[in-house]
């Protein structure tokens, strides 16, 4: 029997996801979305394309969870795309009651599934989907870092005219303007990036990722990126599936780690069939303690604010 995923929200990264789950026969993909016919519509075209590219994967679009039932994984992208000028914190109120509503559902309907958080603000989406599923923090992970590691090595391998898949590269912290490039942790071949570009190259490339989103949604002027962060999301999902064990940056609930707690940061993680099944904890130095303390910070401080709005 094959897999299921569902995926919540039809828009843009949504349906990238459903195109690129069915298209590695990862599994059978229930799309869901509140505009009625939007997912279905989509569903019904994916599932035309099989012919052509080869998959036998099953497409379908709902509009409700019944469909869903038993999901392996659930991919959470509903919620409202920034807009030229909008931070991702912008979205945290109107996102925050989005993701509360799916993640009620969800948990009703596949009491046993992973979940993989799209939803800006992120880190703080993912600890509205903990808090509400009730579901073990193995099971409740955040896509940012595989985006933002994707979007330092494209940037670097452009730099250096070098292919993407030779780079390696490591992202800590929230999924914003604060998250932390880890220069000394990255490398082209096993060659350390220090030794091929000049700090102020390096420091450069490092804000670029840091603004890779907004630098998009400044282009595109009507929305947000898509295919990438579709295609991070993806590979989490492939890992999870497949049991591929792969070592990614996620988004995960830190207890102690790092010497944060109750929070949900971008960490190295080995996800498998368990979802996360071990956080690592790398030895940093001072100023990269510092720029994750920071980055903690402001994920702190979109969570009181909810907790705030949870007690009334």
């Amino acid at each position: 029997m094959r897999k299921k995923v569902t995926v919540v929200g039809a828009g843009n990264v949504g349906a990238s996801c459903a195109l690129r789950i069915a298209d590695k026969e990862l599994a059978d993909v229930v799309l869901v979305d509140v505009a009625e016919g939007v997912p279905q519509g989509k569903g019904l075209d994916l599932l035309q394309s099989g012919p052509v590219e080869g998959y036998n994967s099953s497409v379908i679009g709902a509009n409700d969870y019944a469909p869903t039932a038993g999901s392996d994984v659930v991919v959470i992208t509903a919620g409202l795309a920034r807009k030229p000028g909008m931070s991702r914190d912008d979205l945290l109120m109107a996102n925050y009651e989005v993701v509360k509503s799916v993640t009620k559902q969800v948990a009703a309907h596949s009491p046993n599934a992973i979940l993989v958080l799209v939803t800006n603000p992120l880190d703080a989406m993912c600890w509205t989907a903990m808090q509400v599923s009730g579901f073990p923090k193995n099971r409740v992970i955040g896509m940012a870092g595989v985006l933002d590691t994707a979007r330092f090595r494209t940037f670097i391998a452009a730099e250096l005219n070098v292919a993407p898949a030779s780079v390696t590269a490591m992202v800590l912290g929230g999924h914003g303007d604060t998250m932390v490039p880890l220069v000394r942790l990255s490398s082209v071949a096993g060659i350390p990036l220090t030794e091929l570009l000049d700090k102020t190259t390096l420091d450069g490339l490092v804000n670029r990722a840091r603004n890779g989103g907004a630098e998009i949604v400044k282009l595109l002027k009507t929305g947000s990126a898509y295919y990438a962060p579709a295609s991070a999301a993806v590979e989490m999902v492939q890992s999870i599936l497949l049991d591929q064990k792969k070592v990614l940056p996620c988004s995960a609930y830190l207890e102690g780690e790092y010497g944060l707690k109750g929070m949900f940061v971008g960490v190295p993680v080995k996800l498998g069939s368990q979802g996360i099944e071990k956080i690592y904890e790398l030895r940093l130095e001072e100023d990269e303690k510092a720029a994750l303390a920071k980055s903690a910070g402001a994920v702190t401080e979109l969570i009181e604010i909810l907790q705030q709005k949870a007690g009334n």
